[in-house]
């Protein structure tokens, strides 16, 4: 009786089997969804493949992220914008008086331009130059979907880190259509990409320095920016009207490194500015001497 129960219950399971669909899942039970993801904007994309399950490479969005430094270019200042209050501006409305500090970033990126913003207003915080009297900030969202309702957040955020609200009307936080965002970007040499598998863009982290003229000037990589560095680029960008005598020295004294997007200390520079001292001391020197015997001179003929 026992080897008979056994039996029967084999007989049951081995008759499921049979039955199982094609998809390999028993008749009465419905097959898994197929696995999606949600992104911004309500776009439906397949899960990322991150194992390469289906046997096919995925293309790599990095190895179309860079950023061209193109110096002395001109930004499109007629390009229409809307500020962080809806307001339509164009990008020329903050240029003209002063430098300004340019950040290309998205106001809902959950990594890089959050740590972008970051650095800008910590390297603000320790200059002794304030906005609105010496320099203008500028961030525009390269996201086409985003507005001003994300633009006023993310302003109220940083204005708060900054802690000068008095400061609030030289911070300007923009949003725009796919074909005013080009034409700065690509002004900027500035190259990113949207990557489907992460629903993020893919873009390469820098602040920008340019010229009242809105040339750009400097290129300051990485999501930490020297004071230092920041200041000189200013005072440089400012065709050297902001700024102290003391930054006139360091201007002559250090060179900015494109390639590095720092200033480096100039040693050639001291060497002629010591070879240029001495010339002078000894010419004086040289003056004062001939000066007196010729006095001498005058006096004996007398």
């Amino acid at each position: 009786m026992r080897f008979t129960k056994y039996i029967a219950a084999l007989g049951m399971a081995g008759a499921l089997c049979a039955q199982t669909t094609s998809n390999g899942v028993p008749p009465g039970f419905a097959p898994p969804p197929e696995p999606t993801q949600t992104i911004t904007g309500g776009h439906i994309l397949p899960t990322p493949d991150f194992l390469n399950i289906k046997g096919v490479d995925r293309p790599t969005p990095l190895s179309e992220v860079t950023i061209e430094q193109r110096l002395n270019s001109q930004l499109p200042l007629d390009t229409p914008f809307r500020d962080e209050n809806g307001k339509t501006v164009k990008l020329g409305d903050y240029f003209g008086k002063r430098p300004v500090v340019l950040a290309l970033v998205y106001y809902e990126c959950p990594m890089l331009c959050t740590q972008i913003l970051n650095g800008m207003v910590r390297a603000a915080k320790a200059l002794t130059l304030t906005p609105g009297q010496d320099y203008d900030v500028v961030a525009i969202s390269f996201d086409a979907r985003e507005g001003p309702e994300q633009a006023s957040a993310k302003k109220k955020i940083y204005m708060k880190d900054y802690g000068h609200p008095e400061t609030a009307g030289a911070w300007h936080f923009l949003t725009g259509g796919v074909n005013e965002i080009k034409a700065v970007t690509n002004a900027v040499g500035f190259h990113y990409k949207w990557d489907v598998y992460t629903a993020q863009f893919a873009h390469a982290s820098a602040i920008y320095v340019l010229t009242p003229e809105g040339k750009l000037s400097k290129y300051f990589y990485g999501i930490e920016y020297s004071p230092k560095d920041m200041r000189l680029g200013l005072i440089e960008a400012s065709h050297n009207k902001i700024g102290t005598t003391v930054d006139q020295i360091l201007l002559f004294c250090y060179h900015f490194d494109p390639t590095s997007a720092k200033y480096t200390f100039l040693a050639l520079n001291i060497l002629k500015g010591a070879g240029a001292a001495t010339l002078l001391a000894l010419g004086g020197f040289v003056f004062i001497m001939l000066r007196k015997d010729y006095r001498q001179k005058g006096n004996r003929a007398a």
